[in-house]
């Protein structure tokens, strides 16, 4: 019986050598096996290598066929399928002469045109700054933070504090300028949450309809200027929601280049939901500065991900994805991944947020705060930021998003503005990651990766805010 798929004579002559050397018991054929030994199936090679006695002469049969080939040996072997389905497809299907392509098909194709892609892009971004930025990060976040804790939670709670609590060491720890409910709940409940509400909701509708491949297919030239692919849209994409899971979702890379460079730009440069929301809201008053924000931490991005480019070592990227059906977003699918990551924004984030408000209480009561503190002040100086910008840094190692709630407080408060905000917003943005995505990076890289990562990016941060604050000083820009 003739097979449907074949492939070339190299990959064919691997999959006879391999069918004769498998002796195992598996649930699937032996040609399976081979091809997904072939495409480098961890679940399958940990079951070969523990059932075969041969198994150094498979990997080397392995190792052989994928040196025939520039690209990876599963987009070689996908791309075979890809052209088989076609032709199957060309040959059953048909269209009537002359038929019209539906408004679906015509939307689908301005999506991916570099020209209308983008103004789609950037029109998509303008809503979402609408919606996060000035609706949940203003409108929500001043109706939490300043009526409903501001005048009854906390009020509240610092009456029935004071009133059970006779030492005042103790009651700071509750409601002191570093409370856990003044501060930590206050930050998680009235000024993240709203801001990260907003924005999956954003997210689950553009998920849902289908943009994410076209986009990925848009930015692919773009991304292969710094070593990535259009896959790589969507752990940047997810960054935008959560820096620590994204970098968890850089295993979706093809090559351990695209793994680091990928893991580097979201430590450095992709903003988290509520990072993001948060600078949207500050700066949502001055579109300038909102402009100036963007284009500095959009070009460090860029830079940094062509130098890594040129830098680490390994195979160009290769790329194809199967674009699915546009479609109108669901009501439930929306509700029901809002819902999620929201039960996960609960149960993961706001215990940081506890125990990052009880580490600030301790250091504080300790001393250690105002060591770390007096330490950071002469960068605050010249970055010309007050040195109270120095506890917005503090924050913002603890939590990405604890940080931009600390920023935004100083800038209610009236003591960072203009082009002190500025810099303060870029320096924050591009600042080493969070505790958390920095154990992920640990776990994911390994030490020496994750370490270099941060080492570049804590003197590279205050950098880039040092010369922006020159600049925009030099030159008298107006914000």
């Amino acid at each position: 019986m003739s097979r449907i798929l074949t492939y070339d004579e190299t990959i064919e002559t691997a999959l006879s050598r391999l069918e004769e050397l498998l002796r195992g018991r598996y649930n699937i054929s032996k040609r399976a096996v081979g091809l997904l030994l072939l495409q480098g199936d961890p679940e399958v090679t940990g079951l070969v290598k523990g059932q075969e006695g041969t198994y150094p002469a498979i990997a080397e049969i392995v190792r052989t066929t994928q040196d025939a080939y520039s690209q990876p040996l599963a987009y070689v072997i996908a791309r075979a399928r890809q052209e088989v389905a076609q032709r199957i497809v060309a040959t059953t299907i048909s269209l009537p002469v002359g038929a019209r392509r539906g408004f679906t098909h015509w939307l689908s194709q301005v999506m991916m045109n570099p020209v209308t892609g983008i103004l789609l892009l950037l029109l998509a971004l303008v809503g979402l700054y609408y919606f996060v930025g000035v609706f949940g990060a203003g409108v929500v976040v001043d109706f939490l933070q300043g009526t409903v804790f501001g005048e009854y939670i906390n009020p509240g709670f610092t009456r029935v504090t004071e009133a059970i609590i006779p030492w005042q060491i103790l009651r700071d720890l509750f409601v002191g300028e570093y409370g856990l409910i003044t501060l930590g709940l206050t930050y998680a409940f009235a000024i993240v949450l709203p801001i990260v509400g907003t924005f999956f909701i954003a997210f689950s509708i553009i998920e849902d309809s289908g943009y994410l491949p076209r986009l990925a297919m848009l930015i692919d030239r773009l991304f292969k200027k710094i070593g990535l692919s259009g896959r790589a849209v969507i752990p940047m994409v997810l960054g935008f929601g959560c820096d620590t899971m994204a970098t968890i979702v850089t295993r979706t890379q093809e090559t351990r280049r695209e793994r680091i460079i990928a893991t580097l730009l979201l430590a450095l440069a992709i903003p988290c939901s509520a990072q993001l929301g948060v600078i949207f809201g500050i700066l949502s008053g001055s579109p300038g500065s909102l402009f100036i924000w963007g284009g500095v931490v959009f070009g460090v991005f860029l830079l940094v991900g062509y130098l890594a480019s040129r830098v680490i070592p390994g195979e160009r990227p290769s790329f194809f994805m199967e674009i699915p059906p546009l479609r109108l977003p669901r009501m439930g699918n929306i509700l029901s991944k809002t819902y999620t990551r929201m039960q996960w924004y609960f149960l993961e984030v706001l215990p940081f947020f506890l125990l990052a408000s009880f580490l600030i209480w301790l250091g504080d009561i300790s001393g250690v705060f105002q060591r770390i503190l007096s330490g950071l002040e002469p960068v605050m100086r010249l970055l010309d930021l007050p040195a109270e910008a120095g506890t917005v840094f503090l924050y913002g190692f603890l939590r990405r998003d604890f940080g931009a709630a600390g920023l935004y407080d100083l800038h209610s408060a009236g003591e960072i503005t203009g082009v002190a905000l500025v810099v303060a917003a870029v320096t924050l943005t591009l600042f080493i990651p969070c505790i958390a995505q920095f154990a992920v990076m640990l776990k994911e890289r390994g030490v020496r990766t994750a370490l270099a990562i941060g080492m570049f990016i804590f003197p590279f941060a205050f950098f880039i805010g040092f010369l922006l604050n020159l600049v925009l000083r030099s030159v008298e820009v107006g914000l």
